[in-house]
């Protein structure tokens, strides 16, 4: 299969280029493809003629969007949009990756992919959009939500408490509970999914929940990290964009397609910092 990756220098965009090599696979930076450009768009993807467009590229700064919402919306909304009417236009599927944000976050059993949306973020709102577009535009979608990516290398929350291990204590927010997921994992699944035909919205994240505490609890165990984890609320870490306080995300989708626990994500995430090589 000719697939298209968009948002190539993301930390899914790297994934996905190590998933699909049995692929023939074109992957684009967004100095190389602007998806918020309808006309860049239309033009890259009518040049290569694939036989599937991955989007993998979006707006993630969740702060900044509750500021400055346009640059969100144009990359989670506009652009998403623009990709589905290129790709309907030349009858080829296109695949766009969302996130738990576009729920409130006020459940308590994990949302699977029928359930009722609402995010209360500026940033989940144009992810929200963004995936109304594509369904709206190209009825050969398929709309994989995940959530709480991270992998060995990339700016995330897993190496982010790595560097902060040296402080005499870490503070971790103990209230937040998501689907930490190893980016490999996903990529993974990606793959499988777009061999199925069976187009629609999945979830794809690890599985089982945790919040933030028992991800960085759980993380420095594996690395042998002796600095004290301390749990707190949410409130001691003020935010501009409000955080889903439950978010864990299961599916009911046929082919239910699971990704590993995200106990075994972390595990291969350790694996390869004790490696040394990243």
């Amino acid at each position: 299969m000719k697939i298209v990756i968009c948002g190539a220098n993301g930390q899914l965009g790297r994934a996905l280029q190590a998933s699909l090599g049995g692929h023939s696979v074109t992957a684009l930076s967004r100095v190389q493809l602007d998806i918020t450009d309808l006309e860049n768009a239309r033009q890259a993807i009518n040049t290569i003629k694939p036989d599937l467009v991955i989007n993998a590229a979006a707006f993630n700064e969740v702060d900044r969007a509750e500021s400055d919402p346009e640059p969100a919306f144009k990359q989670n909304t506009l652009g998403p949009r623009n990709l589905a009417l290129a790709t309907s236009a030349i009858g080829i599927p296109l695949v766009h990756v969302s996130t738990d944000y576009v729920f409130d976050g006020n459940g308590s059993r994990p949302y699977h992919e029928f359930d009722q949306t609402g995010p209360h973020s500026v940033y989940g709102a144009s992810k929200l959009a963004g995936e109304r577009a594509v369904a709206l535009h190209n009825p050969r979608h398929y709309i994989v939500r995940t959530a709480w990516l991270y992998d060995a290398t990339s700016r995330n929350f897993p190496n982010t408490m790595i560097g902060f291990a040296t402080r005499p204590e870490v503070r971790v927010v103990d209230d937040q509970t998501g689907s930490p997921t190893f980016v490999p994992h996903l990529a993974g699944a990606i793959a499988r999914l777009i061999e199925s035909d069976a187009y629609g919205t999945y979830h794809l994240a690890g599985l089982g929940g945790a919040s933030w505490f028992e991800l960085t609890r759980t993380l420095f165990a594996l690395l042998g990290i002796d600095t004290p984890v301390i749990p707190v609320s949410t409130e001691e870490f003020p935010r501009p964009a409000p955080r889903p306080r439950y978010s864990v995300l299961t599916t009911v989708q046929d082919p239910q397609i699971l990704l590993p626990p995200w106990e075994q994500g972390l595990k291969e995430f350790a694996e390869e910092k004790k490696k040394g090589t990243h």
